[in-house]
């Protein structure tokens, strides 16, 4: 299944980077894509004018763009805006995105659906997307409670022979080799690439992340509640811990009722980059991040790594094209 990305995609090595949003700006994603793997702007919440300038830095680079779908689909002229630039693919996550998918066929632009469940994977297949993302619970940010090691195997057999790509605590090569031995072609890959030197962030969220551990993460929806944004309750978001978390995780009916209030608190923690208080999105994996460099060394060294463990040779035409 190595090729499989190749053919799909045209990139030299199995790596995506994760649509993370107000993360994986134009020059994130450009950097990626330089490096042999597809770069995806996350799209966010929807906010044009970003949305806008992150396609212009990326310049003339083959990138993609990943949208929270419930979210689009409140705006649903941000993927006419984002098809504009002519995306090599599109990305759709947590909840129905059957109606944005003749837009992106007429477009050529490929299909990417993330899912968390084995009854998602099947629906998005029927629904023709060209490839599946399966994330596990160990991923930084939203998502579900299926962990990594079981599902993705489910899903690469569930949806054959549509491919699939894992995501969830997979942050070295180690990682990319085991999914890809457990049958996906490849993986998608966030707080990683949040610890880049190109990752959109405040230098304090790229610290917190290098300097915290993965037994000390939690899902929780306390950060969505103090934000005000409306995901269903079960989904949670994967964090690393800190004073606000501790405060208010198992009490969410008491930040409910004092919402008002922790609101004004928090947007002053935001403006002050305070990363005790506002939320840094980061998974399991943070364990294997000690650095902040360049996204280009990333994939570099992750193939690399993959590569070897592997078995797989080191020509650029042997890595993913020519070995099943």
């Amino acid at each position: 299944m190595y090729g499989a990305l190749k053919e799909l995609l045209g990139i030299e090595h199995p790596i995506l980077l994760a649509p993370m949003g107000n993360v994986s700006g134009g020059a994130l994603a450009a950097a990626v894509s330089h490096a042999g793997g597809l770069g995806l702007i996350g799209a966010g919440y929807g906010d044009a004018d970003w949305l806008d300038r992150e396609f212009q830095k990326a310049g003339e680079a083959r990138i993609g763009v990943g949208f929270i779908t419930w979210a689009l689909a409140r705006n649903a002229s941000l993927l006419d805006l984002a098809l504009a630039y002519e995306p090599e693919a599109v990305m759709f996550s947590f909840g129905d995105c059957t109606p944005f998918l003749p837009a992106v066929r007429k477009a050529g632009a490929k299909i990417i659906c993330q899912v968390q469940t084995l009854a998602q994977a099947r629906g998005a297949a029927a629904a023709g997307a060209d490839l599946i993302v399966a994330q596990g619970a160990e991923a930084g940010g939203h998502g579900g409670t299926r962990s990594t090691l079981t599902l993705v195997p489910a899903v690469v057999d569930a949806v054959a022979p549509t491919p699939v790509v894992a995501a969830g605590g997979i942050a070295d090569g180690r990682g990319l080799a085991a999914v890809c031995m457990l049958g996906a072609s490849g993986a998608l890959i966030g707080t990683r690439f949040f610890a880049s030197e190109e990752a959109l962030g405040h230098a304090n969220a790229k610290r917190c992340i290098v300097e915290s551990q993965g037994d000390a993460t939690v899902r929780t929806r306390v950060f969505d509640i103090v934000r005000g944004y409306p995901w269903p309750v079960h989904i949670t978001g994967r964090v690393p811990l800190n004073r606000f978390s501790e405060q208010w995780h198992g009490r969410e009916d008491a930040l409910s009722a004092d919402l008002a209030h922790q609101q004004i608190r928090y947007r002053e923690a935001e403006a002050a980059n305070d990363t005790d208080t506002t939320v840094v999105f980061a998974g399991e994996a943070v364990d294997l991040i000690d650095t902040i460099e360049p996204a280009a060394a990333i994939v570099a060294r992750l193939a690399s790594e993959a590569y070897r463990l592997m078995g797989i040779p080191s020509t650029s035409d042997a890595k993913i094209g020519s070995v099943r």
